[in-house]
C-alpha cells in the first residue's frame, strides 16, 4: 500500500476506533462486537507497522504500554488538588448543609455523586492532547504517571468537539471488583502477596515504572470536575458533567442533581444499599453545590472546600481479641495507649493494631487486656475500637494501667487537670525526639525524601542525630553505619538534606513542630511577618493581628520561640544553612543545581545543545559528555540513545526541556 494510501486507512481506522472507544466506555452503548474492534485495531498495528512515519502519538494503539521509566519527576499542579471535609451521619450532614443555607438561603441546588475509593488523578489537556496526568500527591506537587494513565481505555489520548485550549480534568482511577479477584488469583499462582484492596491494587499500578504492567490490568477512571472553571461557558457542575462526557471524558451515571437535605438522605441510602452490587468499590458520596457562582462564593479554608463534602457510609466493623495494650510516645510528649489485637480483617485490610487515644476513651469502654472488641476502620481507614463484648468475658481479663512514668526515657508522666492526655515532658526524651525530627523531615514540612522512620530510628540510636541542625552535618559514612545502607541510598539520602535547606517559611515554620501551628496557620504566619527575623522578634499583639491566631495559638507561639533550647536549635539551623523564605507559592521543590553534573543526548525542542549547557553553567551546573556514576541529571531529547540506556542503568534522574527549564527556573 501507497504511503498516501495508507495514510487515508490509518486516519480512517483511528476514527472508527477512537469513536467505538467512545460509546463503549463513556456511553455504554457499545455498537460492535469485541471481535470486530480486535480485528480493526489488528488492522491499524499492521499499518503502522508498515508505515511508522504515519503513526499518531495520540493513536488508539499507543495504549498497550510503552518503555519503562527509569524514575517518575515530580509535577507541581498549577491549581491544588483539595481533599474534602467528611461528615459519618446525618445529623452531621445537616449541620453542613444548613451553613450552606445560611451563606446562600434556600435557593441552592447541589449534585450528588458516589465517593470512589480510587485513586485521585488530575488529566491536562492542551488543545484536546492528553499532555500529563499526575497523581494529587499532597495537593501540590504530586508524581507524573502519563505513561501509565495512557495505558487506561477509558481515558482518551484526544478529546472529542471543542473543549477549552488548557482542560485540567480531575477524576479517580479505580480497579473493577472482577479485575482485582483476577490479578490477586494470579498473584496467588504466582506465589506473590496479594493486594489487600482494589484502591491498593489501583494505586500500585498506576505506580509502575512498567506500564505494561498497568496496562496489563484493565484499570478504569471516572472525571467528576475540573481544576477551575475560569475561562468555561457552563455555569453549574451538572452541566460541566455532560461537556466532559461530549468531549469524551468517562463520568459516573449515578450522579444526581438534586435540591432538598432530604433527597441528600434517600440517595445516601440508595447507595449504600446497593454498593456491593456495583463493579467498583465506595465509601460514600460526595455532595458539590452545582452552581460555580457559589462555590466561588463559600470558597475554601484550609485544604478543603467549603462548598463540597463526603458524607461517608458507616464503617465496616469486626470482632476479635485485644491480645494487650502498649504505650507509644509522640513528638509532644503525648503518650498514647495502643491496642494490640489479633489479626482481623475488616473491609479487606488485616489489622493488628487500633488507636486508644487516651485513658479516658479507656474508662468509657471499659477495656481490659483479653477483652473481646468491636473494631471498625472509621471512615473506612483508620482502625477504631467501637466496644467491647461483655459477655464473652471469663474473668481472666487484666485491668489496663497507664504508666506512671515515660516508656522511653523513664521521666515521671504528667497528667494536666484540664487536659485528656499524659505527657513526658522531658525535652530529650529519646521517643519524642524521634517523633518530632520524623515530623521535622515530613513531606509536607522539610520534605527530606528518602529519610523514612526507619532511617530516623537508627541515626537517633546511633547518637547521630541529638539536634535538628546534626541532620545537615551527616555525610555519607555516617550512612553507611546504618543498616541495608548502600553508598548509592546514602548519597541521594544526603543530597534530600541538603536540598531541603532551601525551604519555605511557611513549611519551616511547620516543620518545627509548635504547638496548635499546623500548615494552614503557618502559611498565614509567614505571609503576615514575610522573614523569619520579623517573626523572632514579634509581640504577642502583633501575633494576635494574623488571621486565625488567637490567644492560645499566639501564646503557643511564643511559649516555644521564647524557649532558650529552642532559639539554640533555630540558631543551629541557620548556621548549617538552612535558609527559609516566604515567597507565596514557593514550596520545599526549589532547587540548587550548583555544581551538579549534567550531560545532554538527543536533540531538544527548541534549544540547541550549546544554548542548553550555557543555561545550564549559567546557574551553576557543570556539563559533560558521557554519563557516569558521577551524572546528576542526563537532559533527554527527541532520539537519544545508548546514554539513556546507560543512564537508566546507574539509576540517574532524566529530564526533557521543560523539565530542566523548570529545575534552572526554581534554582535561582
Amino acid at each position: 500500500m501507497k504511503p498516501d494510501t495508507a495514510a487515508i486507512e490509518i486516519r480512517r481506522l483511528s476514527e472508527l476506533l477512537e469513536d467505538h472507544n467512545y460509546r463503549y466506555y463513556v456511553l455504554d452503548q457499545p455498537t460492535i462486537s469485541d471481535e470486530a474492534y480486535d480485528r480493526y485495531f489488528a488492522q491499524l498495528l499492521e499499518l503502522e507497522a508498515r508505515h511508522p512515519q504515519l503513526k499518531s502519538p495520540t493513536s488508539p494503539t499507543q495504549k498497550v504500554g510503552g518503555v519503562a521509566l527509569a524514575s517518575f519527576k515530580k509535577h507541581q499542579h498549577r491549581i491544588m488538588m483539595l481533599g474534602l471535609q467528611n461528615v459519618y451521619n446525618a445529623e452531621e450532614f445537616k449541620a453542613f448543609y444548613e451553613r450552606w443555607e445560611k451563606a446562600l438561603g434556600r435557593d441552592f441546588s447541589m449534585v450528588a455523586e458516589p465517593k470512589f475509593d480510587g485513586l485521585a488523578i488530575e488529566l491536562t489537556y492542551e488543545n484536546g492532547i492528553l499532555q500529563v496526568a499526575s497523581t494529587r500527591g499532597d495537593g501540590e506537587t504530586g508524581e507524573d504517571v502519563t505513561h501509565n494513565v495512557r495505558t487506561i481505555k477509558s481515558v482518551p489520548l484526544k478529546l472529542r468537539g471543542h473543549p477549552p485550549a488548557r482542560l485540567e480534568v480531575r477524576g479517580e482511577i479505580l480497579l473493577m471488583k472482577e479485575d482485582f479477584e483476577r490479578i490477586n488469583a494470579a498473584r496467588v499462582l504466582a506465589g506473590e502477596a496479594v493486594f489487600a484492596n482494589p484502591r491498593n491494587a489501583a494505586a500500585g499500578s498506576i505506580r509502575q515504572l512498567d506500564p505494561q504492567v498497568a496496562s496489563s490490568r484493565n484499570l478504569d477512571c471516572f472525571c467528576h470536575g475540573v481544576a477551575t472553571d475560569e475561562g468555561l461557558e457552563i455555569k453549574t457542575h451538572f452541566s460541566l458533567l455532560a461537556a466532559l462526557r461530549e468531549w469524551g471524558l468517562k463520568t459516573n451515571p449515578l450522579t444526581r442533581q438534586l435540591k432538598l437535605q432530604s433527597e441528600v438522605e434517600d440517595y445516601y441510602r440508595e447507595l449504600d444499599r446497593s454498593r456491593n452490587e456495583l463493579g467498583y468499590e465506595i465509601d460514600g458520596i460526595v455532595i458539590k453545590l452545582d452552581d460555580f457562582a457559589n462555590q466561588r462564593e463559600l470558597g475554601t479554608v484550609a485544604r478543603s472546600p467549603r462548598w463540597a463534602v463526603a458524607y461517608k457510609f458507616k464503617a465496616i466493623e469486626a470482632i476479635t481479641r485485644c491480645n494487650d495494650v502498649i504505650f507509644q510516645v509522640g513528638r509532644t510528649g503525648a503518650i498514647t495507649p495502643v491496642a494490640v489485637l489479633e489479626a482481623v480483617e475488616v473491609g479487606g485490610v488485616e489489622v493488628k493494631r487500633a488507636a486508644l487515644h487516651n485513658e479516658d476513651q479507656i474508662t468509657q469502654l471499659g477495656l481490659k487486656i483479653g477483652d473481646w472488641v468491636v473494631v471498625k476502620r472509621a471512615g473506612d481507614v483508620i482502625p477504631d475500637l467501637v466496644s467491647v463484648i461483655d459477655s464473652k468475658r471469663t474473668g481472666k481479663e487484666k485491668t489496663i494501667r497507664f504508666p506512671t512514668h515515660c516508656p522511653s526515657c523513664h521521666s515521671l508522666v504528667v497528667k494536666e487537670a484540664d487536659e485528656a492526655a499524659h505527657r513526658c515532658l522531658n525535652m530529650n526524651c529519646p521517643a519524642r525526639f524521634k517523633e518530632t525530627l520524623k515530623h521535622f523531615a515530613a513531606k509536607r514540612a522539610m520534605n527530606i525524601e528518602g529519610l523514612g522512620d526507619k532511617w530516623i530510628d537508627q541515626l537517633v540510636d546511633k547518637g547521630l542525630i541529638k539536634r535538628f541542625s546534626d541532620l545537615y552535618r551527616l555525610e555519607v559514612p555516617d550512612f553507611l553505619t546504618l543498616d541495608r545502607q548502600g553508598e548509592k541510598l546514602a548519597t541521594k539520602l544526603v543530597s534530600a538534606i541538603a536540598l531541603s535547606k532551601q525551604s519555605s517559611l511557611d513549611r519551616f515554620l511547620f516543620a518545627l513542630g509548635i504547638r496548635f501551628v499546623g500548615e494552614r496557620t503557618a502559611e498565614l504566619i509567614a505571609e503576615h511577618f514575610g522573614s523569619l527575623e520579623s517573626l523572632l522578634n514579634s509581640t504577642r499583639e502583633e501575633l494576635l493581628e494574623v488571621e486565625e491566631v488567637g490567644a492560645i495559638v499566639a501564646d503557643s507561639i511564643l511559649h516555644f520561640l521564647s524557649d532558650p533550647k529552642n532559639q539554640e536549635s533555630i540558631k543551629q539551623l541557620l548556621k548549617v544553612g538552612v535558609n527559609p523564605q516566604w515567597q507565596k507559592g514557593l514550596t520545599t521543590q526549589t532547587q540548587t543545581v550548583s555544581d551538579k553534573v549534567f550531560v545532554i543526548t538527543g536533540t531538544l525542542p527548541t534549544l540547541s545543545r550549546d544554548e542548553a549547557a550555557n543555561l545550564i553553567k549559567s546557574h551553576g551546573g557543570k556539563v559533560t559528555g558521557s554519563v557516569s556514576q558521577k551524572t546528576d541529571y542526563l537532559v533527554v531529547g527527541q532520539d537519544a540513545g545508548s546514554k539513556l540506556v546507560k543512564a537508566q542503568t546507574l539509576g540517574v534522574q532524566t529530564l526533557d526541556e521543560p523539565a530542566l527549564l523548570a529545575l534552572l527556573f526554581l534554582s535561582k
